[in-house]
């Protein structure tokens, strides 16, 4: 069953908090990413480029933790605890740009020659915060 986020946990992760990523190697250590954030009702999503560890990671194993910290007291953050239920290229470009305006105000960069960018869409299991 998909966990919820409260008003104030959801307003952290719309803001431009610093956020990361964690997934799994294969010998079960984690690996721990600086990513933005983004929020489709309470789904979390990360955008990324193919290729990437985080992906090779999630698709071995969906299990992932996504915590963002307040950019102005980093005391103040939540946790999502959850799987990747998709990765995909669908809507990519789109949200790489909304979600660079959210951090940087400007569109995404311009891709490099053969970058695919993807969505990895993440439901919460569990949810922790201090707020």
């Amino acid at each position: 069953m998909a966990a919820r986020l409260s008003a104030d946990e959801r307003a952290l992760f719309e803001a431009p908090s610093y956020g990361v990523l964690a997934t799994y190697w294969p010998d079960g250590t984690a690996q721990v990413t600086p990513v933005w954030v983004d929020l489709e009702d309470d789904t979390v999503i990360v955008n990324t480029a193919e290729g990437r560890v985080k992906v090779r990671n999630l698709r071995r194993d969906p299990r992932a933790t996504v915590t963002v910290m307040d950019r102005e007291d980093w005391e103040r953050w939540a946790s999502v605890r959850g799987r990747v239920v998709e990765i995909t290229t669908d809507g990519a470009l789109e949200q790489a740009d909304r979600v660079s305006r959210k951090y940087t105000g400007h569109d995404f960069r311009q891709l490099t020659p053969g970058e695919v960018r993807l969505r990895m869409l993440i439901e919460p299991e569990s949810v922790t915060s201090r707020l």
